[in-house]
């Protein structure tokens, strides 16, 4: 796995602690949780940068907001008991299946 496919991976899993770390402040009311925050959001942009130098944008950027999509719903059903329905499962089972058709384009451009 290259560099920027760890980058992405990483930029994504950050992405899902910024997603939910919003929630922690309160309307930006409560500092700690908002510096963390503000923290979380300088990582993953500086981290998907370098997944960018490497990767295509197009693939890389769906690639990150698919992780996060997939990581926030993810925790949000299991943590906070967010609905777990059939429709929400086959919306997340889409989103997994196009992360992995563009990573099988991305191999196969690459091979050409």
């Amino acid at each position: 796995m290259s560099i920027g496919w760890i980058a992405i991976l990483t930029a994504g899993l950050l992405e899902i602690a910024w997603a939910h770390s919003i929630r922690l402040t309160e309307g930006f009311t409560k500092l700690a949780p908002t510096l963390v925050c503000g923290v979380l959001t300088v990582a993953v942009v500086l981290i998907l940068n370098v997944a960018m130098r490497t990767l295509p944008v197009g693939t890389a950027y769906a690639v990150f907001v698919g992780v996060g999509v997939l990581g926030t719903a993810i925790v949000g059903m299991i943590w906070l008991q967010e609905p777990v329905n059939l429709l929400r499962a086959l919306a997340l089972a889409l989103i997994v299946g196009g992360v992995v058709l563009l990573r099988l384009t991305d191999i196969e451009a690459t091979a050409a």
